[in-house]
């Protein structure tokens, strides 16, 4: 790349966003390939560890003025050049390029530019997605989609050495509500770890936030309010909280009409739960019952305090990312939503929603909820009184403009409870 030639510049190279509609898979895939090759080089490959050149043999007087000879000041044939060790590079050139580059990623226009325009495609990516000619373009696009999403999650985290520009995006939410009083829920969303796809939970995801719209409208639908039924305070649990936003809004719901209810948000991610706490202890999301942070690992969980007692209703957002994961959040609520018992006869509740995705290495995830809860994969049956754990209700819900990846073709909310389990069945 010769950043002396203005098309290696982003505010050159990279195409308008209005007119989007307009440029083919190839043409976006030579502007992100630029927009990496720019920021994140290929390191050279290395060189071969010794280079013999053929030697040159030149003659030279001898200058005696009766001085004895060092050995360094005369020669009557003298090896000019033997062999060179480190291989051969051609230093100046490659200096000055190297200088060159250094400069323009230093550009803090250059490069605030390349990272408005990488945000502004992801958001406008999906109408692009759309107009793709074939099946094949159209997951080609996708995975532009996924490449620029790296490429904003590494400018975001400073991956390209500009640390300075390290920062986390606080965002506020607010919430309708039925009484026309919106509850308002802020949030600091952290740089998604590249190195690590488990770090997921950094971000506040579509469906989360489509969820909590749901559950601020009508809490009551949501079994969120108080339960005169029961002889004691309501207790929530978030699995898989990742910025803790329906939690922080459970709680906030709950204050004003629930006496002491518990709330706890769990994750296992180090980081994660780092920037959980911090969201939860925030003085934007005051006034609100306290929420309780816990670390849960669905593969090997441990049921101490404040798990060690059931919970009358649990939430999940977008927490399925792997075959195994319906499987592992089965068991775990088999342990932790309250039973069917004589002051809860039908005990209590799980609310799951999930994107659907067509494309990409989370295809079809939706589908192992269904198998797991839905009877295509039992479960154990013997844990509680002749019940099991079943999906009573699943509502599909479209893709909402503007909310959420590309990649999301719409949501699907399960409900999912306690079924009899009928003998011989």
């Amino acid at each position: 790349m010769d950043v002396t030639d203005f098309s290696s510049h982003p505010t050159s190279f990279l195409p308008p966003l209005a007119r989007l509609s307009s440029k083919s898979t190839q043409d976006i895939t030579d502007a992100l390939g630029k927009v990496r090759a720019l920021y994140w080089p290929p390191k050279p490959p290395p060189l071969p560890a010794k280079i013999t050149l053929p030697k040159r043999m030149i003659a030279r007087l001898i200058h005696d003025k009766s001085v004895p000879d060092s050995g360094y000041a005369s020669a009557e044939e003298e090896s000019d050049e033997d062999c060179i060790s480190g291989g051969i590079t051609h230093v100046a050139a490659d200096t000055r390029e190297a200088d060159r580059l250094e400069f323009l990623r230093a550009d803090h226009l250059e490069r605030e530019f390349a990272i408005k325009w990488t945000t502004g495609f992801i958001a406008r990516s999906s109408v692009w997605i759309d107009l793709a000619p074939s099946p094949e373009e159209n997951a080609a696009r996708h995975i532009l989609l996924d490449d620029a999403t790296a490429l904003l999650s590494a400018f975001i985290s400073g991956d390209d050495g500009s640390k300075e520009y390290e920062r986390a995006i606080v965002r506020t939410f607010s919430f309708p509500t039925s009484s026309g009083t919106p509850v308002t829920v802020q949030l600091t969303d952290e740089a998604l770890l590249e190195d690590d796809h488990t770090s997921v939970g950094l971000q506040s995801w579509g469906s989360c936030i489509l969820l909590g719209e749901r559950i601020s409208l009508s809490p009551a639908s949501f079994s969120l309010t108080p339960r005169p039924d029961l002889p004691r305070p309501l207790r929530v649990l978030e699995l898989g909280a990742g910025t803790g936003l329906l939690s922080i809004l459970a709680a906030k719901l709950l204050f004003p009409v629930s006496p002491h209810p518990t709330v706890v948000a769990t994750d296992y991610h180090p980081s994660v739960l780092t920037n959980l706490a911090a969201n939860v202890a925030g003085p934007g999301n005051a006034p609100a019952a306290p929420v309780h942070v816990h670390l849960l690992d669905w593969e090997t969980p441990k049921y101490d305090a404040p798990l060690d007692t059931p919970f009358d209703v649990v939430l999940a957002a977008d927490v399925i990312y792997h075959p195994d994961h319906a499987r592992w959040l089965r068991g775990c609520v088999e342990r932790l939503l309250a039973r069917p018992g004589p002051e809860n006869p039908e005990g209590g509740v799980f609310w799951m929603i999930i994107a659907v995705r067509s494309v990409g290495r989370h295809e079809g995830l939706d589908g192992t909820v269904t198998a797991v809860f839905g009877g295509e994969d039992e479960g154990d049956l013997n844990g509680g009184g002749g019940v099991r754990l079943a999906v009573l209700e699943t509502e599909v819900k479209e893709k909402v403009e503007g909310v959420g990846r590309a990649d999301e073709t719409g949501y699907k909310l399960f409900k999912i409870g306690w079924k009899a389990v009928i003998s011989g069945v």
